[in-house]
């Protein structure tokens, strides 16, 4: 008897200590997973500084102490300063309203995460890479003004200061007529919008490995689109048996699908557009491709244009044969986008005319393994920090020649993007990741972007090397509704007075036309 209650206990007990762990298998470890692969912003309000206790003097030392009221001025200066934050790796000063002008400067100085803190740098304007002035998605109640993102690297210390032009001046003072202009803060921040914060972006841990069945999905081999009514996969090297696929979303979205809030049905129709139809096959060979690719039915277009020189050029008997194979191209799920913080839906425009080449002037300090981490971050900065309804750009190069899909709609289509103001209608933005006023930008990049501008111009009958009309929807250039002449292949300066895309890349579009007329047979 006694033998058989001890061995009764010890069941009893056995199976009491096992009951826990079948109850609650590995709550740290999940709660883990779930925490690190997030992304976060965090922003931080700019406030008036003492000019006896500068932010130079916190960290060492540095010559601009005091400078914010050399003269005995009011105290205008902003800033921040914040250490022990969570790591951070992309920075940005943002305000209230977009149509704010920031007349003054901008500048940050962080801390490594285990070193030593960085030199002061410089946040450069951004306000004419934006959507389009009279466009819902700068229209919104969620859109906000804002520098241009610097990507720093893994840090977790951060100073920020914004200085008004002319402070310890009588220009500071002078700006005090100026405040209801720029809904400005205090008679002594007139020159500053409302609102202003510092934005801290955390791109989160880079995605897990895609399954086998879908690694194709993250970047897939260049092969031309199959011309219309095929619908068949290209030849050699497809998977036999398996199903035609679209990079970019599976098939056409319009706004107000389920989900996330849209601009609603007071904005622009939606039906996605198509390129033309090509009358005859490519004439450069077709590469092997692991994942085959169909194109999508013609659908009705979105915006009336007037224009008649390039559509004149397109309709010509010849300009079918002119195409190029299509480029590898990472696509979003290969970089990580949330697909769940951008708005739902799309917005295309009647075709693609113009490729605008940009810099990303986020620096250049990133490697090109961290380079999907800098575009996470950046994405998130444009929707979050920026309120813009998806990612700015419609494709993005890295140094190495990586060419990635930016915002979301298709990369065979005339998706809308947010890059040019006045010009995002019928047009593409292409943006090199890096800064590139005096630094020159890779060969592997210039020649990415001639790979690319072949290929999506190829598809709606553009020559890279030829001049098309647009119709202005503003800007500090042109007029809203002046009808300018733009080459194919145009920098962002084209049509906007600005210093993008770099003079050291500007100076290359010449060769990157030629490169892609010959990429296209011409």
């Amino acid at each position: 008897m006694r033998a058989y209650l001890a061995s009764s206990i010890g069941v009893a007990c056995t199976a009491a200590l096992a009951l826990p762990l079948a109850l609650h298998p590995g709550p740290a470890h999940a709660r883990a997973e779930r925490t690190v692969a997030a992304a976060s912003t965090r922003s931080l309000p700019l406030r008036p500084l003492d000019p006896l206790d500068s932010l130079d003097s916190r960290v060492g030392g540095g010559t601009d102490r005091g400078v914010a009221a050399g003269r005995g001025d009011a105290v205008v200066e902003r800033g921040v300063t914040a250490s022990g934050v969570r790591p951070f790796s992309l920075v940005g000063v943002v305000w209230d309203r977009p149509a704010a002008e920031l007349r003054g400067r901008a500048q940050v100085r962080t801390r490594a995460v285990g070193g030593a803190w960085s030199p002061w740098r410089e946040l450069l304007p951004y306000g004419d890479e934006a959507p389009d002035p009279d466009s819902p998605e700068l229209r919104g109640a969620r859109a906000h003004g804002g520098t241009a993102p610097l990507w720093v690297g893994a840090s977790d210390a951060v100073e920020a200061r914004v200085r008004p032009e002319g402070t310890g001046s009588a220009d500071a003072r002078a700006a005090d007529a100026r405040a209801s202009d720029a809904g400005a803060e205090g008679a002594g921040a007139a020159a500053l919008p409302s609102g202003l914060r510092l934005e801290l972006i955390d791109p989160g841990e880079p995605p897990a490995p895609p399954e086998a069945g879908r690694a194709a999905l993250r970047a897939l081999p260049g092969h031309p689109v199959p011309t219309a009514g095929s619908g068949a996969p290209a030849s050699g090297g497809g998977v036999p048996g398996a199903k035609p696929t679209v990079v970019g979303s599976p098939g056409p979205t319009v706004v107000g699908s389920p989900g996330r809030p849209s601009w609603g049905s007071s904005g622009p129709s939606v039906k996605p557009s198509s390129p033309p139809t090509p009358s005859a096959k490519p004439t450069t060979p077709r590469p092997s491709a692991s994942v085959p690719v169909t194109t999508t039915p013609p659908p009705s277009a979105l915006d009336t244009d007037t224009d008649t020189d390039a559509d004149a050029e397109a309709a010509t008997a010849g300009a079918a044969r002119y195409s190029a194979p299509r480029p590898a191209i990472v696509t979003r799920a290969g970089w990580g986008a949330d697909e769940k913080i951008r708005e739902t839906g799309h917005v295309y425009s009647k075709t693609v005319k113009v490729a605008f080449i940009h810099h990303t002037v986020t620096g250049n300090n990133y490697s090109c393994s961290q380079a999907p981490s800098v575009l996470r971050s950046i994405y998130r900065y444009h929707v979050k920090s920026l309120g813009w309804r998806d990612y700015g750009y419609n494709f993005t190069i890295d140094k190495c020649g990586k060419i990635y899909e930016g915002r979301s709609g298709g990369v065979t289509k005339a998706v809308r993007g947010a890059h040019t103001l006045g010009f995002n209608t019928n047009s593409m933005g292409i943006a090199v990741l890096g800064t590139f006023t005096s630094k020159k930008p890779s060969a592997k990049a210039v020649k990415a972007v001639a790979k690319l501008t072949a290929w999506k111009l190829g598809l709606f009958k553009r020559n890279p090397r030829g001049t098309t009309h647009l119709v202005s929807g503003g800007g500090n250039k042109y007029k809203k509704g002046t009808s300018v002449k733009l080459h194919v292949i145009a920098g962002h300066r084209d049509g906007f007075a600005t210093e993008c895309p770099g003079k050291r890349l500007y100076k290359k579009l010449g060769s990157v036309r030629k490169t892609a007329a010959r990429l296209q047979g011409r």
